[in-house]
């Protein structure tokens, strides 16, 4: 989630909740913790029952709030992994199943449970950006209505832990992160007698490459196959991301998100003019950066011309040469004072420190409202799920994030061979990819970019990049967060839902 920076009743009466016996789960099993050190402060696993008034009908499900072993060579418990399973009842025994986490590294998985998918949803008031009084509410268009969902926190985030800190070389880092999800994934599925269902993968940020290696290390080392995974905001390609704007490709590759934002500032959005954003973009600009310093009127014309669709002011613009990623922060909003997110350009807050050059100080995204996910997520398993875990919930480890080892130079990172071998080992296997307009965080130019250079072969009819109104968190918004679930629904129906 701060990818880039070092910087996821009886039946529900009135909300009450009540803890089932094992045998009456059916498809879930209740782990031992009985222990010392760190993991002995989680509690029992526990399972619930509900129901939620969906979109389409009245869903009863099971709720199971609880956590996973994972063991090390010396067959002694080296981490327990926090999971949440929803699990529609009666319905076909082949319906989809979809694991979710977030990115980071270093991000638990409460954003896309109480942001897009479970069925509780986080809201911020009418400015969709109230973070000091947030209201956890139902989920109409919670994804439960068409797959069973399991979010996961990776190690080191949410209640997810190794049993000491010389375990978690285990787990921090691409690898060793994509191997222990794997098994994760593959416990759960045995476990649960889910081998029938169509298995997806959902991931967030950097969660969107760590879903294509854990789909990797899924087929590879656990014999399991995945039907498709859903990116949001994702990292594919750090090539396009970490640096990129440094350079003519990586800057027209953003430079449309940078438009749209400015658009949604000046309450002038238009798709049309985004795609016209696009098209100058990836020719006269791509072609101006690529080549001599531009003078006289040409300089004139580009320059103003950049400045109009960013926003940036005019003398920042020609003092870097159309090069605007590393200004467009204060110099968006210069005359007022404010400073704009790398998470949604379109956010602007008041500059805490105006007499510097570059932005310092917390974001108003990531370090604003979006923090009371975590706070809001404890609240939500204690009193709905019944799981009252006093462990600090971590939302994001900066921790996690510095030590993360990416298995060579961070700026190389790819998942795009990944999802190569996906879709030509496994003929069923699809993509789709989302992202927020106005996020020059993880732009959605970059994923556009990696999608159109995939052998049409492999992508035709296979692959899907749809845009939403909002950042990397577009979700935030309501209307972007109903239409995103609206594509979701296609995308799992185009596979066969099993519903």
């Amino acid at each position: 989630m701060f990818i880039g920076r070092v910087i996821a009743i009886v039946f529900a009466v009135a909300g009450s909740v009540l803890t089932a016996q094992a045998e009456d789960a059916g498809r879930l099993q209740p782990q031992n913790n009985s222990h010392g050190g760190i993991l002995g402060l989680l509690p029992p696993d526990s399972v619930s029952r509900h129901v939620l008034k969906t979109v389409s009908r009245e869903l009863v499900y099971t709720a199971t709030a609880g956590t996973m072993d994972l063991y090390g060579a010396d067959g002694k418990i080296a981490a327990k992994v926090y999971y949440t399973a929803y699990i529609a009842q009666d319905t076909a025994p082949n319906r989809p199943l979809t694991f979710a986490f977030n990115g980071g590294p270093g991000a638990a998985s409460a954003y896309l449970h109480l942001g897009l998918v479970g069925p509780k949803v986080l809201e911020f008031g009418p400015g969709d950006n109230g973070g000091t009084t947030p209201s956890v509410k139902d989920n109409p268009e919670s994804w439960l209505d068409f797959t069973d969902l399991v979010l996961i926190d990776p190690v080191g985030t949410g209640w997810s832990r190794a049993a000491s800190d010389g375990d978690n070389a285990k787990y921090f880092g691409v690898k060793q992160d994509a191997e222990s999800l794997a098994k994760v994934i593959a416990l759960y599925v045995q476990k649960n007698q889910r081998i029938e269902s169509a298995k997806y993968l959902l991931g967030e940020s950097y969660g969107g490459f760590r879903a294509a290696k854990v789909a990797a290390a899924l087929k590879d080392s656990q014999g399991i196959l995945v039907s498709g995974i859903v990116m949001v905001s994702p990292l594919i390609d750090s090539r396009l991301i970490f640096g990129a704007t440094d350079y003519p490709l990586g800057a027209a590759l953003q430079f449309p998100s940078l438009a749209a934002a400015e658009m949604e500032r000046t309450n002038r959005f238009d798709e049309r003019a985004v795609e016209d954003a696009e098209q100058f973009a990836m020719t006269d600009y791509l072609v101006a950066l690529a080549g001599p310093s531009l003078v006289g009127n040409a300089a004139a014309s580009f320059y103003g011309k950049v400045s109009g669709m960013t926003g940036v002011s005019l003398r920042d613009v020609e003092r870097t040469r159309g090069f605007v990623d590393n200004v467009y922060a204060k110099s968006a909003k210069s005359a007022s004072g404010d400073i704009v997110s790398p998470y949604d350009a379109a956010v602007a807050a008041p500059d805490p420190y105006p007499e510097g050059n570059w932005q310092r100080g917390g974001d108003p995204v990531l370090d604003g409202f979006t923090r009371a996910y975590g706070s809001a997520f404890v609240s939500y398993a204690r009193t709905d799920l019944g799981f009252a875990c006093d462990m600090t919930y971590s939302l994001l480890n900066t921790d996690v994030n510095r030590r993360w080892e990416w298995d060579g130079n961070r700026a190389d990172a790819s998942a795009d061979d990944d999802i190569r071998d996906l879709l030509s080992t496994i003929p069923s296997f699809r993509l789709l990819v989302s992202h927020g307009y106005s996020d020059v965080l993880t732009p959605y130019g970059a994923s556009k970019y990696v999608l159109d250079h995939l052998p049409p072969r492999l992508a035709q009819g296979r692959t899907r990049l749809t845009l939403y109104r909002g950042g990397h968190m577009f979700y935030t918004r309501g209307d972007s967060r109903r239409k995103m679930t609206e594509d979701a629904r296609a995308f799992f129906a185009g596979g066969g839902d099993g519903n």
